[in-house]
């Protein structure tokens, strides 16, 4: 791991939010604090030395029809002031000695140079510029030229020279620049405390706004810990407001709805499957503990008739099977609960045709027959292919031997609609709303194999392709189930599962 990663992830550790952001508010509003003084400070540098150069400019041309540098002092421009304090600085060793032998640096001193660059007369203080410089030489050798540098003693910056020639050799004016100096040392140290006063004040606020911000987060965070401990998927979490906290709220109450009503079939389910499941265990365990009987029994020579023996055997077939089918079929409803398939492009009429293939190879003694035509749509395959199939199952256990079920599907406004019908005794008209329920058996069909399961998997499947599924009466006399659902179903989730 990265350094920097490394402490990304300790501050993450050790620092709550409302910390990282009173410190980022800082640590942004200083930065942003230091940039601006940086160009300040330096913009004001610039300017200052900028005026400086231009005034010297015009100071050294005039200074070069002087006759003397007592003379030129008088018509030149003299408005820097020495520091009160510039005594009091950190003097090196090369001022201090010249503060003793010449005493402070004046304003300006004006030194008058041959042509050989050799300083023939100045002004007061003009040991404060030292040496002549070179380029300096070489503009009184040429009589042309200007030179802008600075003097000193030694590294010190003391005076800003200008140098430019005149009637036998050049002429310089030397302007202090202490004065300059210290503003700029002074605005350095102004700006240098603003920055530390404006991160200061921007830690603090923006710790404050982060502590106000992130109120309705701590709320919400204890309702959620609460839901957590409580486990109570009832409870509900305020949500005022159209910001993103209360979207959030908004999302957490959906997800409890969404858990609670998931428990909530579970549970059912589970009561449901618990109910179903002792009527055939029951009569299979009698079966088996007369079998067991009869067994125990025969040394006595009291042995069940081969007839009996023939039917207890059958019915233990039968319920065993009806076992299988009502276990298969509850866990294809815990399934389509806690893990559907994604949905995806198909033809319903593909579907429909391969669920009949299945349906006749379960009753060849039914006739299947098919009207169907394309209906592309979103949908899950292996769900559609359990709706179909269990409708045709469904009509097939109804239907007379050689007895014809109808399958239809039509695709019209949208909408995919497959319509299977049978030649059975049909339902009852107050059956009708009941039949998609689970574990629901109409009196009529009680004699009959099932568990009650197929039709109310048919529903939820369909439920969740946002369909429809009704019950009527064929016009044949016998049942019509009508499947509805929508063939822009992709479009409205924005193609997702």
């Amino acid at each position: 791991m990265r350094p920097a990663d490394r402490l990304r992830v300790i501050a993450r550790r050790k620092f709550s939010l409302r910390a990282r952001v009173g410190l980022l508010s800082a640590f942004g509003v200083a930065l942003a604090v230091i940039v601006v003084s940086l160009a300040g400070w330096w913009l004001m540098h610039g300017r200052m030395y900028a005026n400086m150069d231009l005034q010297l400019s015009a100071d050294t041309g005039a200074a070069s029809r002087a006759a003397t540098p007592e003379a030129a002092l008088r018509i030149v421009h003299a408005a820097d002031e020495l520091p009160s304090n510039w005594w009091d600085n950190d003097l090196s060793p090369e001022i201090t000695q010249l503060l003793g032998m010449a005493g402070p640096p004046p304003p300006v001193v004006v030194r008058f140079l041959d042509s050989a660059g050799h300083p023939v007369s100045s002004s007061a203080g003009s040991a404060w510029l030292g040496p002549v410089s070179s380029p300096a030489v070489r503009i009184a050798a040429t009589g042309s030229g200007l030179d802008l540098a600075d003097a000193g003693p030694g590294d010190e910056t003391i005076y800003r020279v200008s140098t430019t020639p005149r009637a036998g050799g050049a002429v310089q004016v030397a302007g202090r620049v202490v004065g300059i100096e210290s503003t700029l040392d002074d605005l350095r140290t102004l700006l240098t405390w603003i920055g530390f006063a404006g991160a200061a004040l921007a830690g603090v606020v923006g710790w404050g706004v982060a502590r106000a911000g992130l109120r309705p987060v701590h709320r919400l965070t204890g309702a959620v810990e609460e839901v957590a401990r409580t486990q109570d998927l009832d409870s509900w979490i305020p949500a005022d407001g159209r910001d993103e906290i209360a979207r959030l709220a908004t999302a957490f109450n959906r997800m409890l709805t969404a858990l609670a009503a998931s428990r909530a079939a579970q549970q059912q389910l589970v009561q449901d499957a618990g109910h179903e499941l002792r009527t055939p265990l029951t009569s299979l365990r009698t079966n088996v503990e007369l079998l067991t009987y009869a067994e125990q029994q025969r040394a006595s020579g009291k042995v069940l008739s081969p007839d009996d023996r023939t039917r207890l055997l059958r019915d233990l077939g039968v319920q065993a099977e009806e076992l299988t089918t009502l276990t298969a079929e509850l866990v294809e409803l815990a399934a389509e609960n806690t893990d559907p398939e994604p949905f995806e492009p198909l033809d319903l009429a593909d579907v429909v045709a391969g669920a009949v293939i299945r349906a006749r190879a379960r009753w060849p003694q039914v006739v299947f027959a098919v009207s169907a035509v394309p209906a592309a749509m979103s949908g899950r395959p292996g769900g559609l292919s359990r709706v179909v199939l269990n409708l045709l199952d469904n009509a097939a256990k109804w239907s007379p031997p050689g007895g014809t079920v109808q399958v239809r599907l039509s695709a019209a406004d949208g909408f995919a609609e497959l319509t299977v019908a049978d030649e059975g005794p049909g339902i009852s008209e107050q059956d009708r709303p009941k039949v998609f329920e689970r574990f629901y058996r109409a009196t009529a069909a009680r004699s009959m194999p099932g568990s009650g399961l197929g039709l109310a998997i048919v529903a939820q499947i369909v439920e969740a392709h946002e369909g429809s599924v009704v019950a009527g009466a064929a016009p044949g006399g016998g049942a019509e189930l009508k499947v509805r659902v929508p063939s822009a179903f992709l479009n409205r989730l924005g193609g997702g599962s």
